[in-house]
């Protein structure tokens, strides 16, 4: 069967759309939290990734023409989205963060800012694998060895516009954590929130030895402070900056 057969007889179509086809779990307003531990995953490296595109309409007002969609008619079905972590493409600089409370008390921060990296063998057990201002496809990642689990009483994973001008609004910004077994656990930042300069994303609690894993996505106007507040951290905070890169 070919293509315009599927489209013109209206046979349904396979493309991955975050369900068990693709191996991934969504995770929503309506079904917003998930067991690390209920689905095996709860031991080995986390790893904990954040990405983001930006239409093209957003920063260069690109549109299709007619004359190219006649000249080549599969760009109709094609999404015209370029990657924004790229400074020739667009001034942005998205970063992952990580709050964390170790269940003997210890408290802090993971973050390209200030280059709190983090230790994965050591306390806090959370690693940020570097800070990528000019962009890649992979992103930023964090990754949480839940092999000490029991050392961990809560996470709370954040994105932040680093001195930029705020377009959450204008990204599609996603956080996927990628478990050593299992399905991997998506949250989209879906919300528009044009004048947003950070978001809670996602949060991981041991209760009771079990590792929930919960959507929170609640975006707020100021940065790491305001986060803390929100979540009754009681970190102190000052303001940081990044080194120049040449």
């Amino acid at each position: 069967m070919s293509f315009w057969d599927g489209l013109w007889r209206g046979r349904s179509m396979d493309f991955e759309s975050g369900s068990a086809a693709s191996n991934s779990i969504e995770l929503t307003k309506r079904n917003p939290t998930v067991s690390l531990s209920k689905q095996g995953a709860a031991t080995g490296n986390l790893r904990v990734n954040l990405s983001w595109q930006m239409r093209p309409s957003d920063f260069m007002g690109k549109q299709r023409s007619s004359g190219s969609l006649l000249r080549h008619p599969f760009k109709l079905f094609q999404p015209d989205v370029v990657q924004a972590h790229t400074q020739g493409v667009v001034n942005v600089d998205l970063d992952i963060g990580c709050l964390y409370e170790l269940t003997d008390g210890a408290k802090g921060v993971v973050q390209p800012l200030g280059s709190f990296f983090g230790s994965l063998n050591a306390p806090p057990y959370v690693q940020l694998s570097g800070d990528d201002r000019f962009g890649s496809p992979s992103g930023e990642t964090i990754y949480v060895n839940l092999d000490h689990r029991e050392s961990i009483k809560r996470l709370l994973v954040f994105a932040y516009i680093y001195d930029q001008t705020p377009a959450f609004d204008r990204t599609h910004a996603k956080v996927t954590l990628y478990p050593s077994n299992g399905p991997r656990v998506e949250i989209d930042l879906d919300e528009r929130q044009p004048q947003a300069r950070s978001c809670a994303v996602v949060s991981i609690e041991n209760v009771k030895d079990e590792l929930i894993v919960r959507r929170e996505v609640k975006f707020v106007y100021g940065f790491q402070a305001e986060l803390d507040r929100l979540y009754g951290w009681g970190l102190q905070w000052g303001r940081g900056y990044k080194t120049k890169v040449g």
